[in-house]
């Protein structure tokens, strides 16, 4: 079982920058693909970033270039760098974790969700 919660959310101007954290519980943190998902007021879940156990990293189209996915296996924590901010951003980022192994994109595949954490980006 794993256990997860985001910090790091707020409201920042468009171009502005912000580090999201999730921290795990769990002896086995280390071996979960990581995931982040957000979801914008009245739209469906929309995968962020994802890494895997090794650090591989993959972007959602939407946020290449400006986030940064990372993990700290030794604090049992996940983070995501979020530069470049725009409006369309705006939306709860959840840290997620997955039984499978590999870099996974599908957020059918995440088992474990945190509470979630809100980013609003102003004009």
């Amino acid at each position: 079982q794993v256990q997860l919660v985001e910090s790091g959310g707020g409201l920042v101007q468009a171009g502005g920058s912000l580090r999201l954290s999730c921290a795990a519980s769990g002896r086995t943190f280390s071996s979960y693909p990581m995931a982040w998902v957000r979801q914008a007021p009245g739209k469906e879940r929309e995968f962020v970033a994802a890494i895997t156990s090794g650090g591989v990293t993959g972007y959602a189209d939407s946020v290449k270039g400006r986030f940064t996915i990372s993990r700290d296996n030794a604090k049992n924590t996940e983070y995501l760098q979020m530069n470049s901010l725009k409006p369309e951003d705006t939306a709860v980022y959840y840290c997620a974790a997955s039984r499978l192994y590999g870099l996974r994109y599908r957020i059918s595949e995440y088992a474990y969700w945190g509470q979630g954490t809100q980013v609003t980006v102003s004009t």
